[in-house]
This record gives C-alpha cells, sequence and structure tokens, in this order.
C-alpha cells in the first residue's frame, strides 16, 4: 500500500511522500519553551492549545499515521527586473491550492480503504516541519527552515492525517554540520543561535504576519524587501543540488517582473486585487504591502520617489501615511 500511495504521490507531482506515526511530536517541550519566551511575537494562533498543536490525536481522533508530502517550488534566478524583492515561495500562484488539489488523489485512495483523514498545507494545528524530520524527508536546519538533500531549502510541505496504520519511515540525518551561513547572512539577527528564531526580528514575519507598524529599528535592515525574505535560505550550501520545479503556476507572472517601486505604492484597492489575486500575498491585504514598498523606496528611492511618498504621507490609512512619511525622511536625508 505504501508503494501504491508514493507511486500517486509522483503521479501527482510531489516530490517525496514519507510515513511517520501520529504520536506527540518531538520537539514539543522546546516548542512550548519558545511559546514561554515569547518568540512568535504576536502569532497568537501559535499558542493556541499548543499541545493540540503537538500531538496529531488531539486534531484526528483515532489517527495513526501522517503522510508528509513534498512538492519543489524552485524557478531559477530571480527574474524580476526592478527593486523589490518577493520571497520566491510566493513568486507565482498560491501555493495552498495548488498542493490542496494535488493531495485531493491521495486522500480520496485513502478514503477508499477505509481511512478517515485531514489535509493541511501549513493551515492547522500541525508541527510540520518536526514530522518531515521524522518520516526522513528533511531535516530542519540551524534557521529552523527545513532541508533536503535534493532540494535543497526550495519546497513546500504538506500533511496528510489518516486513521490508516502505515509503517513508518527512518527519520532523517541532521547534514548541517558546522556551517552557519543562514545565521551570519540574517539581516536583522533574528537567528538568535542555531535552532532558534525571534520570530519578532524576523523579515518575513515583519512584512507578512506583523499588522502594526514596523518597528524603526528593523526598517533599514529590510533593504528593498517587500514580501518576506530568503537571505537565510538562498546562502544554503544544499541548494546546490536544487532543480527546476515541474510546476508553472509558480513562476513570477510577467506583470509583477517589471512594475517599479513607485507603480507598487500606488495601486488601489481593485488594482492590488487583480494583481494578486491567485497570490498568496493577497492575504496581507493592500494596506500592509504599501507599508512594505514605503520602506523599500525609503531605503532604495530616489528623488524622483518622493512625490509619491508625499501623496502617500497624507494617505487615510495611518499605516501607510506613517511609513511613506519615513520613506520620504530617508530619501531626504540620503538626497542631501
Amino acid at each position: 500500500m505504501k508503494t501504491k500511495i508514493r507511486e500517486l504521490a509522483r503521479n501527482c507531482e510531489f516530490d517525496d511522500c514519507r510515513f511517520a506515526r501520529a504520536v506527540q511530536a518531538p520537539h514539543a517541550f522546546e516548542y512550548f519553551s519558545w511559546l514561554q519566551a515569547g518568540g512568535h511575537a504576536d502569532m497568537a494562533w501559535l499558542a493556541r492549545n499548543p499541545t493540540r498543536r503537538a500531538d496529531p490525536s488531539r486534531v484526528l481522533l483515532d489517527a495513526k499515521t501522517l503522510l508528509v508530502l513534498s512538492k519543489n517550488y524552485f524557478q531559477g534566478p530571480n527574474p524580476r527586473v526592478q527593486p523589490g524583492r518577493i520571497a520566491r515561495y510566493a513568486w507565482g500562484a498560491d501555493y495552498h491550492e495548488i498542493m490542496l488539489k494535488s493531495m485531493s488523489p491521495i486522500e480520496a485512495l485513502l478514503r477508499e480503504n477505509g481511512g478517515r483523514q485531514k489535509c493541511y498545507i501549513d493551515t492547522g494545528p500541525i508541527l510540520e516541519r518536526d514530522f518531515a524530520a521524522v518520516a526522513g524527508l528533511s531535516w530542519q536546519g540551524k534557521s529552523t527552515m527545513s532541508l533536503n538533500e535534493r532540494l535543497g531549502t526550495w519546497f513546500f510541505i504538506g500533511v496528510i492525517l489518516t486513521s490508516l496504520e502505515f509503517e513508518p519511515d527512518l527519520p532523517a540525518t541532521n547534514r548541517c554540520g558546522r556551517c552557519t551561513r543562514c545565521i551570519d547572512v540574517c539581516p536583522t539577527r533574528a537567528i538568535t543561535q542555531p535552532y532558534q528564531l525571534d520570530a519578532g526580528r524576523c523579515i518575513s514575519y515583519l512584512t507578512i504576519e506583523h499588522k502594526g507598524p514596523i518597528p524603526i529599528e528593523f526598517r533599514s535592515a529590510m533593504g528593498d524587501r517587500i514580501y518576506g525574505c530568503d537571505d537565510c535560505l538562498e546562502v544554503c550550501p544544499w541548494n546546490r543540488f536544487a532543480k527546476h520545479s515541474r510546476e508553472t503556476k509558480f513562476q513570477l507572472s510577467n506583470q509583477l517582473k517589471a512594475l517599479t517601486l513607485r507603480q507598487l505604492a500606488v495601486l488601489t484597492d481593485v488594482d492590488f486585487g487583480t494583481l494578486f489575486r491567485n497570490s498568496p500575498i493577497k492575504r496581507i491585504k493592500r494596506a500592509r504591502f504599501v507599508r512594505n514598498v514605503c520602506v523599500a523606496l525609503g531605503n532604495v528611492g530616489t528623488r524622483e520617489d518622493l512625490e509619491v511618498l508625499n501623496i502617500l504621507s497624507q494617505d487615510d490609512d495611518p499605516l501607510i501615511a506613517e511609513h511613506a512619511r519615513w520613506g520620504a525622511e530617508q530619501i531626504r536625508h540620503r538626497e542631501a
């Protein structure tokens, strides 16, 4: 049965499919300690019922096995010709929808064999990276991100909880060795020590999850990043083995390749909704996105960008207005 499921997973264009027992996550204690120390910043959902998040049997009654799947999203060099960096995972279509659609035939096969399932792509109360390591799909690097010998750092993880019982696969071996490139490159020193992340300092958190003003102490370090940050992923030596994804929907759209920061800054709500209608970027909505663009303009913009920032400094949304004023001030100071 495992062989049949793996073959189906390959046909559904997953790069790997592994199996783990549905027991408490091996790093549950470390997770609880991280929450207690406030490492999750204001991502309150991570602290909501943490014992359930660490134990799949509390998510699906009678869960016996986790199927852990990976899908490569590497698209090669960044094709964006303008300043304004976007994390690779958000270049194309929303991976949640793509992954769920690909998982559907696997879930159907399990159902036909009497299983009850729940499917998640970082949307449910599951410590996916921990179980990916237990199942042998990947190991957690010192950046806390998952690494794979064949895919490097560029892959999504999906989990299917099932009431069916399968023999578990062997756990992955941590192959980071003495390397600390991911720690050394972090612009805000968010990786405080190996395997420890202070989310409140992470540019991915600040540009995506954080809903309020970006702390001034981190704005310059953001550079021209407008959605996420790939620095700790880009430098990983295992990426030398990464191959291009077969999924063309993960590619950056032609329109997004060419739009300047100034053009992105003046997107209306309708423009934003149209441009990012199929993208994971859509969930942060226009105000937070323009907030990020204003910071990027403050860091890399020129005198020609002042007009746009001055207009935005009068925006009805105080989040946009404050960051636009900051951006304009940075440019004036730099030009002077």
